[in-house]
C-alpha cells in the first residue's frame, strides 16, 4: 500500500466507507416500507384478507408505520392501504396497536359506518389483513377473486362452538366469543345457542345455511339486524337465534328483551320524532274532531242528507241503522215473530229455488200504506238447521249494510208446518241470471264489482265502518247465484244457510266441526283439499276471496269494454254443470287451473289492471290472496283513474235501459 510520508490511508479509509455505509443503512432503517394503494378491491376468506396492492413504498416520515382501511359496501370488500402517522387519526379514529408486526382489524365506528382499521410495523405487513390474531396452527385459505372480478365477501359472524357462559337466558348477553370468521357460504347467517348441559351454560355461535336445519330446527328469523333468542318448542332450556349483520350473533336478546330494547332505542328518539310529527298530528286532531262532529249532527237529524257517492253519507247512513229499525218497512227487523197473528204476507211466485228452501215474491199488506213487494223463503220443517243457521246469521245488528240484503223478519208458521224469513225483494234477480241476459259496460262492471267486493268486506270486518264492534262473518257459499241485482246495479249478498261467525269464542274443534261445505265449482283449493288452518280464522276469508275472484271473473266475462263479449258461462265452464268435488280438484289443485282471462282484456287499462287483481285474490296460496277490503280499495283507485272508451260507456247505457222492468 502507498504511503504518504510516513502515514499510512489504508486503514483510514476503511474506516470511513464503513461508516458511511452504516449511517446510510441506519437512515433506511427509520423508514418502514408499506403497501400504498388507493380503496380497491380485496380477496378474502377465513380469517384473512389480501390487499392485492402492487405498489410497496418507502414511507416519507420515520415515524410511520404501515396502515389499511377495511369495509365492505353491497357484501363486496374493500381496502385502502397506506404509510400513516400513528399520531395522526386515520379516517377520525385513533390507532391503538401499531407495534405488532401482524395487521389485525379491530372494527371501529367513524362517520355513520363501520370500518376495521389495522397497523403494523414491519416491511410490507399492511398486504395482509387478519380479523382475528390466529394461533399458531391455525391454517389460513385464500380465495381470489376470479375473472378480475370484485369479490363478495359472505357474512361476518362469531364462530366459536359451544363455550361456557354467565348468560341465564334472560336480558341481554354477550357471546365472549372473540374469533369472528368470513362464512364459508354466501348464503350462510349468524346463528347462536343457548342451552344448559348437567348444570352448565353454554353458548354456540356458528355460521350455518338457512336452507339447512340447525340443530333439527328450520331457522326462520334469518332476516333480522339482531339475534333475537326464542325458545325451541319441545325442548327445556334450549334458545336459538339467527340474524344476518355483522358479527350480529355477539349480543343475544332472549325473548321480551327485544321489545325492551326496542322500546328503549324509541325513547332515546323520542324528541326528535315529536318534534318531526307534530304539526301532521294538530292537523289529524282537527280532522277528527270535525269528523266526530259531523257524526254527531248526523245522528241528531237522522242521516237526513241526500244519498250521494261519497263515504260520509255511507258512513252516516250505518251509524244511523239503529234509529233506521224503527221504520215502518222494518218494524220486525232482526227479530223473530213470535205474534200469534203472523205478518199479512199474500204468496205470489216462485223465483228461485235452492238446496233446502224456495224463495217466493209476496206481497207485505200494511194498514195505511199501498203493499210492499218482498221476498220470502220457505224451508221446509226438516230444515230447521239452515234456517236457524241464517236466522242468526241476520240477527246480528250490525250486519246491515246496503251490500247485504235487508232483512225483516223470521217466522215460525206451525200450521204449515214451514219456517219463513222475509226479506226485501229485487226484481232484477240474481247476478248469474243478470249476465245470462245481459252485456254489461266499464261503468256498470265497477257498480257490480266493487259493492261486491263491499259487501264481503263488511261479512269479514271485525267493525263497523263507524268503529262498533262486530263480529266477522264468513259466507262460505259465495257464487253468482247468491247475489242479488239490485235496481241501481248494485250487488247485495244473500243465502247465508252455510255461512259462519268467526266469534272469538270458537274453538278450532267446532271449526272443524263445519265441514266441508260450499258449491264444488267455486270451492277454494284449501276447501276441496279439506287443509283449511283451523286455528287462524282469517283462512277462512281467504276462501271466500277465491270464491269471489271467480264471480268478479263472471262479470268481466260480460263486459263490452274489451270488445269482446262471449256468451255467459260460469267459472270452469267446461265441465259439466254441477261438479263434483273430485272432478274440480283434478282441476283446480292437480293442473292448477284457473279460469281463462283472454288477451283481449289487455286492450281496456281498467279491464286489465281488475284481471290482474283477480289472480291475486284466486292465488293457490291463502296467504297471498288481497283480503276483501283491499278490493274495494283497488276498485276505488282504477274506477277513479280510468276513462273508459266512449264506445262502452253508450253500450252501458243501451244496456241499462233496457234493463228497466
Amino acid at each position: 500500500m502507498e504511503r504518504f510520508g510516513s502515514v499510512s490511508f489504508g486503514p483510514v479509509l476503511l474506516v470511513c466507507l464503513m461508516s458511511g455505509a452504516s449511517a446510510l443503512l441506519h437512515t433506511a432503517n427509520l423508514h418502514s416500507q408499506c403497501k400504498s394503494c388507493d380503496p380497491h378491491p380485496a380477496d378474502c376468506r377465513s380469517y384473512q384478507c389480501i390487499s392485492n396492492c402492487s405498489v410497496s413504498k418507502v414511507c416519507p416520515n420515520p415515524q410511520d408505520v404501515c396502515a389499511a382501511v377495511w369495509w365492505r359496501q353491497a357484501g363486496v370488500v374493500t381496502v385502502e392501504t397506506r404509510c400513516h402517522n400513528p399520531t395522526q387519526p386515520l379516517r377520525g379514529v385513533m390507532l391503538e396497536d401499531y407495534s405488532s408486526s401482524d395487521c389485525v382489524l379491530t372494527i371501529r365506528h367513524a362517520s355513520g359506518h363501520n370500518l376495521r382499521l389495522c397497523a403494523c410495523t414491519g416491511r410490507d405487513c399492511n398486504e395482509r389483513m387478519l380479523l382475528n390474531k390466529p394461533s399458531e396452527d391455525l391454517e389460513l385459505v385464500i380465495m381470489t377473486a376470479s375473472e378480475n372480478k370484485p369479490f363478495r365477501l359472505p357474512q361476518l359472524c362469531k364462530f366459536c362452538d359451544f363455550e361456557s357462559t354467565e348468560c341465564n337466558a334472560t336480558g341481554v348477553c354477550e357471546s365472549s366469543c372473540n374469533i369472528t370468521s368470513i362464512c364459508e357460504d354466501p348464503e350462510e347467517v349468524c346463528v347462536s345457542a343457548w342451552r344448559r348441559s348437567e348444570g352448565k351454560a353454554l353458548i354456540e355461535t356458528v355460521c350455518h345455511n338457512p336452507a339447512l336445519k340447525f340443530r333439527g330446527q328450520y331457522l326462520t328469523d334469518y332476516n333480522n339486524t339482531r339475534c333475537e333468542m326464542k325458545k325451541v318448542k319441545g325442548m327445556e332450556d334450549f334458545y336459538i337465534c339467527s340474524c344476518n349483520a355483522e358479527e350480529c350473533n355477539d349480543r343475544l336478546i332472549f325473548t321480551g328483551e327485544a321489545d325492551r330494547v326496542s322500546l328503549s332505542a324509541e325513547r332515546k328518539n323520542l324528541l326528535t320524532l315529536l318534534l318531526l310529527v307534530l304539526v301532521p298530528l294538530l292537523i289529524a286532531a282537527v280532522l277528527l274532531v270535525s269528523l266526530f262532529y259531523f257524526v254527531c249532527v248526523c245522528r241528531q237529524q237522522k242521516c237526513k242528507v241526500p244519498a250521494t257517492k261519497g263515504m260520509d253519507s255511507e258512513t252516516c247512513a250505518i251509524i244511523m241503522s239503529d234509529d233506521n229499525r224503527s221504520d215502518s218497512s222494518s218494524a220486525n227487523a232482526n227479530s223473530l215473530n213470535h205474534n200469534t197473528e203472523l205478518l199479512p204476507v199474500q204468496l205470489d211466485a216462485v223465483v228461485g229455488k235452492g238446496r233446502f228452501a224456495e224463495v217466493f215474491r209476496a206481497k207485505l199488506k200494511q194498514a195505511s200504506e199501498s203493499p210492499q213487494t218482498v221476498a220470502v223463503k220457505i224451508f221446509p220443517y226438516d230444515e230447521y238447521a239452515s234456517w236457524k243457521t241464517e236466522w242468526e246469521i241476520f240477527s246480528d245488528a250490525e250486519l246491515q249494510h246496503e251490500n247485504v240484503l235487508q232483512f225483516i223478519t223470521a217466522e215460525d208458521r206451525k200450521t204449515a208446518r214451514q219456517y219463513w224469513l222475509i226479506t226485501a225483494y229485487h226484481e232484477r234477480g240474481n247476478l248469474q241470471e243478470f249476465l245470462s241476459q245481459h252485456v254489461i259496460g266499464w261503468d256498470e262492471l265497477c257498480q257490480l264489482g266493487r259493492s261486491l267486493a263491499r259487501g264481503v268486506a263488511h261479512l269479514h270486518s271485525d267493525r263497523t265502518p263507524c268503529g262498533r264492534a262486530k263480529v266477522a262473518i264468513v259466507h262460505r257459499d259465495l257464487k253468482s247465484a247468491n247475489v242479488l241485482v239490485k235496481s241501481d246495479l248494485t250487488c247485495c249478498l244473500c243465502d247465508f244457510g252455510l255461512s259462519l261467525r268467526l266469534d272469538s269464542s270458537t274453538s278450532p274443534e267446532e271449526l272443524a266441526n263445519s265441514g266441508q261445505v260450499g258449491t264444488a265449482r267455486y270451492m277454494a283449493p284449501e276447501v276441496l283439499e279439506s287443509r283449511m288452518d283451523l286455528e287462524n280464522i282469517e283462512s277462512f276469508k281467504q276462501a271466500d276471496v277465491y270464491s269471489m275472484a271467480l264471480v268478479l271473473w263472471e262479470i268481466m266475462s260480460r263486459c263490452s269494454a274489451t270488445g269482446d263479449v262471449r256468451e255467459y258461462e260460469p267459472p270452469f265452464g267446461k265441465l259439466k254443470e254441477h261438479p263434483c268435488v273430485e272432478s274440480m280438484k283434478d282441476d283446480v289443485i292437480r293442473d292448477r287451473l284457473r279460469p281463462e282471462i283472454p288477451a283481449s282484456w289487455s286492450n281496456h287499462m281498467g279491464v286489465h289492471l281488475l284481471s290482474s287483481t283477480i289472480e291475486e285474490c284466486w292465488d293457490h296460496d291463502p296467504e297471498a290472496r288481497l283480503t276483501a277490503q283491499c278490493v274495494v280499495e283497488r276498485f276505488g283507485d282504477i274506477s277513479s283513474a280510468v276513462i273508459p272508451p266512449l264506445s262502452s260507456d253508450i253500450k252501458s247505457t243501451e244496456d241499462s235501459g233496457n234493463d228497466q222492468k
